[in-house]
């Protein structure tokens, strides 16, 4: 073997290395992420995402805002003023400057009916003289309130219900899983009507009936994953070391499935925006003189032909509202999932 001839070497080979240069070659280039942080830098990306997040915000603040402020008392009745047409303050086209076409003529409906300069109804009223705006936003604000308790109630019994069976096995899950396959059986519609002949009809009603079925696709779903995960090698690990199933359920299992099951949860929280919103509009849902998107639907369907302003209103708040939770769904999906690619 040849040896190395130091004496031929070039002088810079025995120059110093120099320690910062080093140092910046070894430095990480990006920051340090967690699961959480990598999820919502991956959401804010989706641009629908992000917009829908920012709606439905701002639709759930006024909704909620509304019981310290609100335009005016969405209960309060006045014969004077039935069926005003929209008026906006400096805004003059027509359908929302206060005029309606009477007799092939158009004419001020707030001078016919001597309304207050200071007194506007941004989205006119209803037939009973009730403010349509102040209605919309107490609709709005009991069909969120109906939505997120249902979808709380999802999250409760669905995951216990889908863990359990999951972790479990054998015959109990055989058992657990023919149970929910009767149930699920069972129409919603059935239910409710059920429920009506127990409960007087109102929000306690809606709620139970979402209760008695809405949690099943939630207990499948996460079920399904509880089966993919218990048997990872760190779970068996935590089985070896002798740590009780409720232990792995809730340190393995379920930080692993909280990405599943929030998507779950915001697709299910529009459903139950739509049950609700059905049931108010065969009118089953709630009882006068409270409010939801459903019930105002219905109201204004009556008289659509000639006060379409009233129908135009819930329908169009109602459909913002589904889209913009679907697309945030679907955002939270992607975010979520680890293996999609940036």
């Amino acid at each position: 073997m040849e040896q190395l001839d130091i004496k031929n070497l070039p002088k810079d080979s025995f120059d110093p290395v120099v320690v910062d240069s080093n140092l910046d070659r070894e430095k990480i280039s990006t920051p340090s992420l967690t699961f959480m942080q990598d999820s919502w830098r991956r959401l804010k990306k989706n641009k629908g995402a992000v917009i829908s997040l920012v709606i439905l915000a701002l639709v759930t603040f006024l909704a909620f805002g509304s019981i310290v402020v609100s335009p005016h008392d969405p209960t309060k009745q006045n014969a004077k003023y039935i069926n005003l047409p929209p008026k906006i303050p400096g805004v003059p086209i027509n359908g929302f400057n206060g005029t309606a076409v009477v007799g092939n003529k158009r004419v001020d409906k707030y001078a016919q009916a001597k309304v207050p300069e200071n007194v506007h109804f941004y989205l006119g009223t209803d037939g009973l003289g009730r403010d349509e705006l102040s209605r919309l936003l107490m609709g709005t604000r009991m069909s969120l309130i109906i939505a997120f308790v249902a979808a709380f109630l999802d999250l409760s019994i669905g995951v216990i219900y889908g863990i359990y069976s999951g972790m479990k096995g054998g015959k109990t899950d055989t058992i657990m899983q023919r149970i929910l396959e009767i149930l699920s059986g069972i129409p919603n519609l059935v239910v409710m009507i059920l429920m009506l002949t127990i409960f007087e009809p109102g929000m306690k009603s809606i709620i139970l009936a979402m209760a008695v079925t809405g949690w099943i696709t939630m207990a499948r779903i996460v079920r399904a994953q509880t089966l993919k995960i218990k048997d990872q090698e760190y779970v068996l690990a935590a089985t070896t070391l002798g740590q009780s199933k409720t232990t792995i359920a809730k340190k393995h299992i379920l930080p692993n499935i909280a990405s599943v099951i929030i998507v779950q949860m915001m697709f299910s929280i529009p459903s139950a925006i739509f049950f609700e919103a059905f049931l108010s509009f065969i009118g089953l849902g709630l009882t006068p003189p409270n409010a939801s998107l459903g019930m105002l639907l219905s109201e204004g369907y009556k008289t659509f032909k000639y006060l379409p302003h009233l129908m135009w209103a819930p329908a169009i708040t109602l459909s913002i509202i589904m889209i913009c939770f679907n697309l945030l769904a679907d955002g939270l999906r992607d975010a979520f999932d680890p293996k999609m690619k940036d």
